[in-house]
């Protein structure tokens, strides 16, 4: 049993699932803040699988992209609770 073979059969598989459950939380999402922290899942789980591509074909280009991605998700998530705290007072 490979790396390659653990990461594409095991891993991705879960990952896949993991998006398929967000997007459903995203569509039937009650709250605007379930949506928000569906869609932060979604980019994690996005750079999840970038990170497997860059280890399944030794590539290391995709990671600038991932993190960039997690910059901004994270920002979007802060500016996001920032504007929440500012609506309740």
């Amino acid at each position: 049993m490979s790396l390659s073979w653990y990461l594409q059969f095991v891993i991705l598989p879960i990952l896949s699932f993991s998006l398929i459950l967000t997007f459903i939380r995203l569509i039937k999402g009650p709250d605007i803040v379930d949506r928000v922290i569906a869609l932060d899942l979604i980019i994690t789980s996005g750079i999840g699988v970038i990170a497997i591509y860059c280890i399944s074909f030794n590539n290391a280009l995709f990671l600038d992209v991932g993190m960039i991605l997690a910059l901004i998700a994270f920002l979007g998530t802060l500016a996001f609770a920032y504007y929440i705290e500012k609506i309740n007072k």
